[in-house]
């Protein structure tokens, strides 16, 4: 759902799917194929949100900041199931794992890999390409061109999720037999897998 906060309403790229049940509120500004999961919370009340093109926030995530703060997901940025971004700025195809924590004025370089559960402390800074792990977060080596191709072919398949859900998602009542379930093609992991 969208709510609109003192005048201010969001603005969503047409080509964006931002699922009925996630809560975006505000001065947010979500871009081109950009998905957004069931469950998220963006709230845009205290501060902007800037989700560039590319992007994926899945189900559960909450972004939000403290007062006169902008939080910025630069392009194709990946936040894993879970996470909380807080006033920080992630990098372009950073991924952030599942249930990060990422707290105020944290900027994370390009193509970043956060490890899931991760905490990353407030007015901390990452160089582009490190892998960050732990609580508190620390660096334990850089990315890999093997990691990033990963990491890039995953988004790739949410943005074609948010295109997908545009017109294959629909409500609907559950089915009382099995038989008549329609069989479903599941996703090829070959075509993102990090050892293809």
């Amino acid at each position: 759902m969208f709510f609109e906060y003192k005048g201010v309403k969001p603005v969503v790229d047409e080509s964006a799917f931002v699922h009925e049940q996630a809560n975006v509120t505000g001065n947010v500004i979500i871009g081109k194929n950009v998905y957004v999961g069931p469950g998220a919370a963006i709230r845009g009340d205290f501060g902007k949100i800037i989700i560039e093109d590319g992007c994926n926030v899945q189900e559960n995530c909450t972004i939000h900041m403290f007062p006169g703060i902008t939080v910025l997901l630069k392009e194709n940025a990946h936040i894993g199931h879970g996470a909380i971004i807080h006033g920080a700025t992630i990098g372009k195809n950073c991924l952030i794992g599942m249930n990060a924590v990422i707290m105020d004025n944290v900027t994370l370089g390009d193509e970043c890999i956060v490890g899931a559960l991760s905490f990353l402390k407030a007015k901390s800074s990452f160089e582009k390409r490190s892998l960050i792990v732990g609580n508190p977060a620390k660096v334990i080596k850089s990315v890999s061109d093997d990691m990033i191709h990963w990491k890039t072919k995953g988004t790739q398949v949410y943005q074609q999720l948010a295109n997908d859900a545009q017109g294959e998602l629909k409500a609907c009542d559950p089915l009382r037999d099995i038989a008549k379930q329609k069989k479903m093609t599941p996703l090829d992991y070959k075509t993102w897998d990090k050892t293809k």
